[in-house]
């Protein structure tokens, strides 16, 4: 024992598991440490030496059968939630007179069921569960760093008040709400008191009286072996950890005669069988077949099919970002052309839209106004030309770049307009943009003091209109560029 090494690493441990908690079992041994624990853990003589084996300064049983070190070391296997009454509660609920609350007369009809039976398995562990006040105040109570003189926070104290389960206040079965679920006028200390995340959970406190034989039930001799933590999640924090391979934790006692002890934590949870498992295993997969009957029957079996000869189009693209125009504020007008032959779009499909007013941010030497502005379109093309040669004309994605002033005017920043990609797939193109321009100083002055410019009346002489006979129209300079991207997916031809 003399060479045993301690465990100092007290901080806690989390697991997880799908199973249920009550099947959790823990074997907690304690044990004090005196000098004939020493003795018995030193190794035997060597035989040929001329040594005397201390094997036989062991205590030796009396004949009564008593062993001296009987209350100096103690065994006990326990469940989750399962209470064990310490002395202290033993001899306070056998008084009628200090049982106050539902759950004191219990404890006390537990008592004397045990005081009429075998007795207690235990002597010096006990637990404290859920349900115990000292669960609550433990909490409410607990420090947030080492200091002796520690003064808690503003957020220390709300957060003791959040987890704090106030058993008290807990609610019968078939009770009515005397709180109202929707506060529709929160005042500010409802909202500074409600907007915590609170994940539920249950604790139990695994203890042990340290005092001295035939002195126990002080509260002063009460120390923390282990604390456990479930929450709703299946979350299970051990502090400290199980001691696996690890040595055994110790406890030194204060006071006059200092004592001390040391205890060991050990999961001894039975494991499932192989034929619960299996079952286990039916049972899960009969339920995901259920809910994936269910998800089916929400869907529907009949799928939209494509006409014959017919090709769909879906795009679902985002406006990013836009740099290198005069002004600041910046936004977008959009519209999808469909080609006049062949094409169309269902009818609650919309074609435009506009995008949300943007400051632009210094990125380098250039302004850059971030979007992120998304879109979807749906278009369907009818092929009734069988020959090779009778492509189809493809969608045309036009833009319009404006500004936005303090006195809410306008100034059209730029036109810019690109042909959505032939192959499916995600795209990232970049759009150059051009706007009309007007010769004269006084065209400048006005564009820049009242906002009046040059716009045109139809967006798509952006680019060559299909009406046009010639291969080129007439611009202006080039204002700025704009990021749009693209994914889109296709049925082909049926």
């Amino acid at each position: 024992m003399a060479d045993t090494v301690w465990s100092t690493d007290t901080g806690e441990a989390v697991y997880r598991s799908r199973d249920p908690v009550r099947n959790l079992r823990l074997r907690v041994h304690l044990q004090r440490i005196t000098s004939s624990n020493y003795l018995r853990y030193q190794p035997a003589a060597q035989p040929g030496k001329d040594l005397i084996d201390l094997a036989t300064f062991r205590p030796q049983p009396t004949a009564s059968g008593h062993r001296p070190d009987e209350d100096e070391e103690e065994e006990v296997v326990i469940g989750w939630q399962e209470k064990l009454f310490s002395q202290f509660e033993v001899d306070l609920y056998q008084n009628e007179a200090a049982c106050q609350s539902p759950l004191d007369h219990q404890y006390r009809q537990e008592i004397l069921k045990l005081e009429g039976s075998d007795g207690r398995k235990n002597r010096r562990i006990f637990t404290y569960t859920d349900s115990d006040r000292y669960t609550n105040l433990e909490e409410h109570c607990q420090k947030m760093t080492t200091a002796a003189s520690e003064v808690p926070s503003f957020l220390v104290e709300r957060m003791a008040n959040v987890r704090r389960r106030r058993q008290d206040r807990r609610g019968m079965e078939g009770g009515i709400l005397k709180s109202r679920i929707v506060t529709w006028e929160p005042s500010e200390e409802f909202v500074r008191n409600s907007h915590v995340i609170n994940t539920p959970l249950q604790t139990m406190y695994i203890m042990a009286d340290l005092g001295p034989y035939g002195k126990l039930g002080y509260k002063k001799h009460e120390h923390v072996l282990c604390t456990l933590k479930v929450d709703s999640n299946g979350v299970i924090t051990v502090k400290p950890d199980f001691t696996g391979l690890k040595g055994p934790y110790r406890i030194e006692t204060e006071g006059d005669k200092q004592e001390l002890w040391t205890y060991t934590l050990d999961n001894v949870s039975s494991l499932a069988q192989p034929e619960e498992e299996e079952r286990e295993q039916r049972v899960f997969k009969d339920l995901y077949g259920r809910h994936k009957e269910y998800l089916s029957s929400l869907v529907g079996t009949d799928f939209e099919m494509t006409v014959p000869g017919a090709l769909r189009l879906f795009v679902n693209g985002e406006v990013v970002s836009a740099q290198g125009y005069e002004s600041d504020n910046l936004y977008v007008h959009f519209f999808l052309e469909l080609p006049t032959t062949n094409w169309s779009s269902p009818a609650f499909q919309q074609l435009s839209g506009v995008t949300q007013t943007c400051a632009t941010k210094s990125l380098g030497m250039d302004q850059v106004a971030h979007f992120s502005y998304p879109f979807t379109f749906e278009a369907s093309f009818l092929h009734e030309d069988e020959s090779a040669e009778a492509l189809p004309a493809w969608p045309v994605l036009y833009c319009e770049v404006l500004s936005l002033d303090f006195w809410q005017r306008y100034r059209v920043e730029g036109y810019g307009a690109v042909v959505l990609p032939a192959t499916p797939g995600s795209h990232t193109l970049t759009l150059s943009t051009w706007r009309p321009l007007e010769l004269g100083t006084v065209a400048e002055l006005r564009r820049f003091f009242i906002g009046g410019s040059l716009e045109l009346e139809d967006l798509s002489y952006v680019r060559i209109p299909g009406t046009f006979k010639v291969t080129f129209v007439s611009g202006g300079p080039e204002a700025g560029i704009l990021w749009p991207c693209f994914f889109w997916k296709r049925r082909d031809l049926g």
